[in-house]
């Protein structure tokens, strides 16, 4: 049955190729990606970077269409998509599996993707070797680490064999418990102080761009005047480079009674409570009988086909 299902699935890609336009096959064909050159250009160029999540083909392909220049395959995934209870729990082959699906369904932006907790801190060996599988089996451009000083050696090796990285700092979700939970960071003088080194230490070490997370806005602002890479922020005010968001949190996917939309994030969609009402209608038309409608809904059999059937029937 799958084999059968690849054959016909090849042969309708075949045959829709064929009836495409000379435009639009070449549209299709020569799709080109955001690179991070463009994305030092933008920032050459003062004009802002935007990033969002994505954890699957699906909201790949929305990030694609709605012209997104950098998708983050983010750790929030492990919450978001699989029920986790945090960052932490995911594993390096869950992980894999929706940075395929996100790669198969985003052509356009520039794929980052974080490295879930555990498997690149042991040493710069093993940051190699995870590196190694995102980039080949991932399809990525570049990984995200969390950290500052203390990854800046992992962020230089892996920049010195050819593997790009974005930095993260301030609030780092795989570190919450070592920062106490999750909180505005940076807010102390001596804070600040060691937010500004631990960027200093990745653009040093190769990083070609960082991420703010949950930083008071003055001080992104100073942060990313003293940088020479861009600056992506997440709840840190609008002096960033960029700015990222999680995409279920500013489209309204989940349950309102079950999570806390925080205050750093403009909700642009309603989709779970859309959702739940576009169910809830389905299953009304189904117990009524109004869905499928005969006419709308239905194929259709000549008369002689289904006669000749029913006296098989009988």
């Amino acid at each position: 049955m799958f084999s059968s299902f690849k054959q016909l699935k090849s042969c309708g890609r075949s045959l829709r190729y064929l009836s495409m336009s000379r435009s639009q096959l070449s549209a299709q064909v020569s799709a080109k990606r955001y690179s991070i050159t463009d994305i030092q250009e933008l920032h050459r160029q003062r004009k802002p970077i935007s990033m969002i999540t994505a954890y699957d083909y699906i909201s790949g392909k929305y990030a694609e269409k709605a012209d997104i220049e950098v998708v983050l395959v983010g750790d929030s995934l492990a919450m978001v998509s699989l029920g986790y209870e945090s960052t932490n729990e995911i594993t390096l082959e869950e992980f894999l599996y929706h940075v395929r699906a996100v790669a198969r369904g985003n052509r356009t932006s520039l794929l980052v993707s974080d490295v879930p907790f555990g498997y690149f801190e042991e040493s710069t060996e093993q940051a190699v070797r995870t590196a190694a599988r995102f980039i080949r089996e991932g399809k990525v451009q570049a990984l995200k680490l969390e950290g500052g000083r203390a990854v800046a050696p992992t962020v230089q090796k892996l920049t010195s064999i050819g593997v790009p990285v974005m930095g993260h700092v301030g609030l780092m979700p795989q570190h919450h418990n070592a920062l106490g939970g999750f909180k505005v960071q940076g807010t102390s003088v001596a804070d600040a102080v060691a937010i500004l080194d631990d960027c200093r230490a990745l653009e040093q070490a190769g990083a070609f761009a960082v991420v703010l997370e949950c930083v008071p806005a003055k001080l992104a602002e100073k942060l990313t005047e003293s940088l020479s890479i861009p600056t992506i922020g997440i709840g840190a005010g609008p002096h960033c480079s960029g700015q990222v968001l999680v995409m279920s949190d500013m489209l309204g996917m989940g349950d309102p009674s079950e999570t806390t939309t925080p205050k750093f994030v403009k909700q642009y969609g309603d989709f779970f409570s859309h959702a739940v009402r576009s169910l809830a209608q389905y299953k009304k038309d189904v117990q009524r009988g109004s869905f499928p409608d005969v006419d709308l809904h239905s194929y259709k059999i000549k008369k002689d086909v289904l006669s000749k059937f029913t006296d098989k029937l009988n």
